[in-house]
């Protein structure tokens, strides 16, 4: 069992992050109103099925309470339209903070100044700082007043650990233009290949700076159309477990675990870690970093 030097223990709206293993819980993040989802009725509108969108909320906060595991959503969005209702929608419904996410910038922009406008800004994590972002999302993310965010170790290289420290490496000086106190370092999957690689950066990273980290490591099997032609749909289920809950094992923080829907196969095995390692910690019996 790991222990870090000093790893950082962030307060998100009430919801800590970060620490040992054994210590503090993982952070679970379900993403909804992602493309294909199929409670969105017009992605560009906003336009949803709210009876179900608020029984997918109510599930994973539910399952949040039985475990003692924190939990956010990520809220995708394709336009400033869609984002403004289910800004709304969201914050009505849990007193959770969230995430917001977009692929363009200015939809994202638009969210914080919204979230401002409406008093929501220290609820809010911004999804993502990469090594991309605009001048313009750095100064709209500092007047908002919005303190955390996703900061995404993106690289070509995503076979190398190095590589995504080197990325973090130059985005800090732009957390800090950004007003940005309390980031999650998420370490970049994109296949199978580089789960070993994001997870040992995530190792590295908390050594180093004592950031939480996690990563998206769904998308290892959203992207492995062989696996379901080679042993069939339901095996992904199993897959998806191993692949969000290997950086968890290794002491990691959070995991953007992906569809909310996945959420009851999600947290029972993370919890299981969990219980796990607060047991073992009362041992001190540590592989220290």
């Amino acid at each position: 069992m790991f222990k870090f030097p000093e790893p950082k223990v962030l307060e998100i709206s009430g919801i800590k992050i970060g620490g040992n293993p054994g210590e503090t819980r993982t952070l679970l993040i379900g993403s909804i109103f992602y493309k294909g989802h199929k409670l969105v009725e017009d992605e560009k509108k906003g336009v949803f099925n709210k009876e179900l969108a608020e029984k997918l909320i109510k599930e994973q906060e539910e399952l949040s309470d039985k475990t003692e595991l924190p939990s956010m959503l990520d809220v995708v969005a394709i336009s400033e339209e869609a984002m403004r209702k289910y800004i709304d929608f969201v914050s009505s419904i849990t007193q959770k903070p969230f995430l917001i996410d977009s692929a363009t910038a200015d939809v994202k922009i638009k969210a914080v100044e919204y979230a401002k406008e409406v008093g929501l800004e220290k609820r809010i994590v911004y999804n993502s700082i990469t090594p991309e972002v605009k001048e313009r999302e750095l100064v709209a993310l500092k007047e908002s007043g919005v303190e955390s965010a996703i900061v995404l170790t993106y690289t070509m290289n995503v076979l190398s650990s190095k590589a995504r420290i080197e990325v973090l490496q130059k985005l800090i000086p732009k957390l800090e233009i950004a007003g940005i106190k309390k980031p999650l370092v998420d370490t970049f999957v994109m296949d199978v290949p580089s789960l070993p690689s994001a997870v040992k950066a995530g190792i590295e990273i908390k050594k180093i700076y004592g950031f939480p980290c996690g990563s998206g490591a769904h998308n290892a099997i959203a992207s492995w159309k062989g696996l379901r032609n080679l042993l069939g749909k339901e095996s992904e289920k199993s897959a998806l477990v191993i692949a969000n809950t290997m950086q968890i094992i290794f002491g990691l923080d959070f995991a953007l675990y992906g569809p909310i829907e996945d959420a009851k196969l999600i947290f029972p095995a993370v919890y299981t870690i969990n219980v796990a390692y607060k047991g073992f910690s009362r041992t001190k019996d540590f592989l220290t970093l």
